[in-house]
């Protein structure tokens, strides 16, 4: 029962955090079956997300399987803390460093996919924008007053927010770039976001082709089984009547 209470509040999560319809979320398109962009989105999380957060109910094994990683190169361009391959994919940053930084200790971003949504994960990483009023210099428009820097900052560039012309209502709600100040362009920011939004939506469910797969075979043989019982059942009920 416990249990069953547990998996409930997961799932209800994504719909309570929207509940009041004020949150515009920009949809994401996501392949659970392209490893190539998994592996990307690896990439990304290991190098720029891995130093606060971590993964503790992933295991790199796990991993390396799934998106058809070797081991060796697994060990090599990926684990970077002296974890073996079958240990979870702990953040390198302790509890208490976390909580003396930033107030409070760096959640774990193992099934946030699951409960924020691939589309929240996608704005929000998109939604950073600069704020001189605030600790880190960074605001975001999905997650207002957040409390942690901008670490992709270096590729996606300057991203400030632009009021709306004189005339309207005065609100700031438009997002733009300073050009030349980020490594990537637009377009290959945002595709770096959606592969890393892709690895984090497969390791929030890592069996869920797995499972869909499953499913498939058990729907289709209920169909064929519905078919024989029935047959068999007016067979029976031929003589009674």
């Amino acid at each position: 029962m416990k249990r069953f209470f547990i998996m409930l509040i997961v799932v209800l999560l994504p719909a309570l955090s929207l509940a009041d319809g004020t949150l515009s979320l920009d949809r994401v398109a996501l392949d659970l079956q392209d490893k190539a962009a998994m592996q990307d989105g690896l990439r990304t999380f290991v190098n720029y997300c891995m130093g606060c957060h971590g993964a503790r109910y992933q295991r790199y094994e796990r991993v390396a399987a799934d998106l058809g990683i070797p081991e060796a190169i697994l060990l090599k361009s990926v684990v970077f803390t002296g974890a073996r391959v079958g240990d979870h994919m702990e953040s390198s940053m302790q509890s208490a460093d976390a909580k003396a930084w930033f107030g409070s200790g760096a959640p774990d971003l193992t099934l946030v996919a699951r409960v924020r949504g691939s589309d929240w994960l996608y704005t929000y990483l998109r939604g950073f924008y600069e704020d001189s009023t605030r600790p880190y210099g960074v605001n975001n428009t999905v997650f207002p007053n957040v409390g942690m820097p901008h670490v992709l900052a270096p590729l996606q560039g300057r991203q400030v927010l632009t009021c709306a012309p004189a005339g309207n209502d005065g609100a700031c709600e438009r997002l733009a770039v300073i050009p030349g100040t980020g490594r990537l362009s637009q377009s290959d920011y945002d595709e770096m976001v959606r592969n890393l939004v892709t690895f984090l939506a497969y390791s929030a469910d890592p069996s869920r082709l797995e499972s869909r797969r499953i499913g498939t075979y058990v729907l289709l043989f209920l169909l064929v089984f519905f078919v024989f019982a029935y047959l068999l059942k007016r067979e029976y009920w031929r003589d009674i009547r």
